[in-house]
């Protein structure tokens, strides 16, 4: 089996991280608790409050994040699709060459098509 990452930039192995982070159970829940957190921290009274409601802060961080993981991912699914056309271009190449194959025979054996 050929290694994915054989021959990928840094750049491309780190979109490819990225995104598999990203779209992944835990970060969802470790993202939520860290937000559950975040808004009870600032909503009690207990500590500083540091960004009170309605959280512009958080909604900075939120929007940053998807302002910069929005694109990375995109570039790993290009470079994905990208290598899924490779992989199907051979499998039609191979296909073909077998018709062809199987069509030589049948044709020799006599078979009716």
């Amino acid at each position: 089996m050929v290694d994915k990452r054989e021959g990928q930039t840094l750049g491309q192995r780190c979109a490819d991280a990225l995104a598999a982070g990203v779209g992944s159970w835990p970060f969802v829940i470790g993202q939520a608790i860290f937000l559950a957190l975040w808004f009870t921290l600032n909503s009690v009274a207990w500590f500083y409050h540091w960004d009170n409601y309605p959280y512009v802060l958080a909604n900075l961080f939120m929007s940053a994040e998807a302002a910069f993981t929005g694109p990375v991912i995109m570039m790993s699914q290009n470079r994905s699709a990208e290598a899924d056309r490779e992989i199907l271009h051979r499998d039609f190449l191979a296909d073909s060459e077998t018709h062809s194959i199987v069509t030589k025979i049948a044709d020799h054996l006599g078979v009716p098509r």
